[in-house]
């Protein structure tokens, strides 16, 4: 099988797969969105704050 008959066969599949997506309308993107950025946020806040205990005990410790 040639590289040309594979790459045909590869695109013909991509397209009858998109045709099966359902895509999330413009509300639903825009809900998700904002979901994934304040849960980033969060996870970045609880870090931070770890990453603030553990500075501080380690200047406990070490007594810089």
């Amino acid at each position: 099988m040639s590289i040309i008959i594979k790459l045909s066969t590869f695109l013909v599949e991509v397209r009858q797969e998109m045709r099966k997506v359902t895509w999330p309308n413009r509300q639903e993107t825009f809900r998700y969105t904002v979901l994934v950025i304040s849960v980033s946020i969060g996870v970045a806040i609880i870090l931070g704050a770890f990453d603030a205990v553990f500075v501080r005990l380690l200047n406990i410790f070490i007594g810089a």
